[in-house]
């Protein structure tokens, strides 16, 4: 397995990856998936800053891909990131997310602009939830029914981790 930076000729991979679980699960609450265009905006947003976008390569196919993006958008929060990572079902349980997890928390150890990491989890997600708890994320809170996909209102947990 490779892990490495996302490049831009990664885009369609992750764009797959992504439209997957916004059609499929809760591990997002986008509901509708994004365009090309979408993905490469928010690719461009990324490896910039303190917003690194990784991925794992296996076999030449990129099996899974981690960020750091804007927590919020106010200066205040610029310390901190929010975390999300996604594996292509093909690839699972073979070890890819905790190879990213250990990655891009050793990037974040590294960058001075960044104190914490905060994930935001769909509470039915038990394989988030063990990969943040493995990694030392500490659970913070539950916000009910603050979620809505597939015609059902969803919790979201939030977990933290300090660098």
């Amino acid at each position: 397995m490779l892990i490495r930076p996302a490049e831009r000729a990664d885009v369609s991979a992750l764009l797959e990856i992504y439209n997957r679980e916004v059609e499929s699960s809760f591990a997002t609450l986008d509901c509708k998936p994004k365009s090309h265009d979408d993905w490469e905006r928010w690719f461009f947003r990324h490896n910039i800053d303190n917003h690194p976008l990784i991925v794992a390569e296996i076999g030449r196919e990129i099996a899974g891909y981690i960020s750091l993006s804007s927590f919020r958008e106010k200066d205040g929060y610029s310390s901190s990131v929010e975390l999300s990572v996604y594996v292509d079902e093909r690839f699972r349980r073979l070890g890819v997310a905790s190879a990213l997890m250990t990655e891009i928390i050793s990037i974040a150890r590294a960058d001075d602009r960044i104190h914490s990491i905060v994930s935001i989890i769909i509470d039915a997600n038990v394989a988030s939830h063990a990969l943040h708890e493995k990694f030392g994320f500490s659970y913070c809170g539950r916000v009910r029914e603050a979620g809505y996909k597939f015609g059902k209102h969803v919790d979201i947990d939030y977990y933290q981790f300090l660098v």
